[in-house]
């Protein structure tokens, strides 16, 4: 059976028209290069250069190597798309995220993790926590970071970090004067504007005041900009309220169970590609420092 690697040494002293030169780019030895081509020529049947000085081919040599040189260059980029896919270097990562996620915590760690991978193609969506589950769950995307779901459903749950919740108003509100943290009975009677992250919040006291909301948006774009038309107030996690328009302001909410959940997302029972586990990698490496810089909590605190 001929080898590969003599087919190799063949088109490489081919190349450099001797065998010392060959011999240094193979990390061989010259007796070593030599011999091989001698098996080669004993299992072909033939000679592949005219003489001992290797510098002209034999019409059996010139086939061979229309043959064989196409052959080696597509064996040796076949290995390194294979090599660099298994090390997570290339391939597609496809990554759902709430925004205030896409825009705080992931330019500067896909910042990097782009750098490194040139080759890699990495497509982000930025939606809410619902619709981040939901393409997870028809395959539309690989990795999701939101809050998960209440009840089972198909996807496993990282936890990454806690979000405090506050109050969102406009900043001629009665309530924006308050410095305190504000308890649900103060907001009773607000137009309160329903949006995604609060179908998690199971509190009674504010499942009491949803109820009566008549005004829900899932934008955040839109969200604040009801909120500075003083067309209602929100609640919103901390980590979205980093840049509020003119005229909005924020205030704590007194209730420690207001807080949003952020995972990980992935489908149940599936193992991630090699590049979605590096960027999960680099993720929760960059995440102690992220939680500093935005006053994030550990998961679950």
């Amino acid at each position: 059976m001929i080898r590969t690697e003599a087919l190799r040494a063949f088109v490489t002293v081919t190349d450099h028209g001797n065998i010392r030169d060959a011999a240094e780019i193979l990390c061989r030895t010259q007796s070593a290069v030599s011999m091989t081509l001698k098996q080669l020529e004993a299992e072909l049947g033939g000679p592949l250069f005219e003489s001992d000085r290797k510098s002209k081919l034999t019409e059996l040599g010139a086939f061979v190597l229309d043959i064989v040189g196409p052959l080696l260059r597509d064996h040796d980029r076949a290995l390194d798309l294979i090599t660099g896919y298994a090390r997570g270097y290339t391939g597609r990562l496809r990554i759902a995220a709430v925004p205030s996620v896409a825009a705080l915590i992931l330019p500067s760690i896909l910042k990097d993790f782009v750098l490194a991978r040139p080759e890699a193609e990495i497509d982000l969506f930025d939606t809410d926590s619902a619709t981040v589950r939901h393409m997870l769950l028809r395959g539309d995307t690989d990795l999701g970071l939101a809050s998960p779901a209440t009840e089972p459903d198909g996807l496993r749950a990282i936890p990454l970090f806690t979000d405090p919740l506050v109050f969102v108003c406009n900043a001629d509100h009665p309530l924006a004067a308050l410095t305190r943290p504000l308890a649900w009975h103060q907001l009773t009677g607000e137009r309160l504007i329903l949006n995604e992250t609060l179908s998690a919040l199971a509190a009674p006291e504010f499942r009491s005041l949803a109820a009566r909301s008549r005004l829900s948006v899932r934008n955040l774009t839109s969200l604040l900009a009801m909120i500075q038309a003083d067309a209602g107030e929100t609640i919103l996690p901390g980590l979205a309220t980093r840049a509020l328009p003119q005229g909005v302001v924020t205030r704590a909410l007194a209730d420690p169970a207001c807080t949003r959940r952020v995972s990980l997302l992935a489908r149940d029972g599936r193992t991630p590609s090699p590049l979605a586990a590096s960027f999960i990698d680099l993720l929760c490496d960059a995440l102690p420092d992220m939680a500093r810089r935005f006053d994030l909590r550990e998961p679950y605190e």
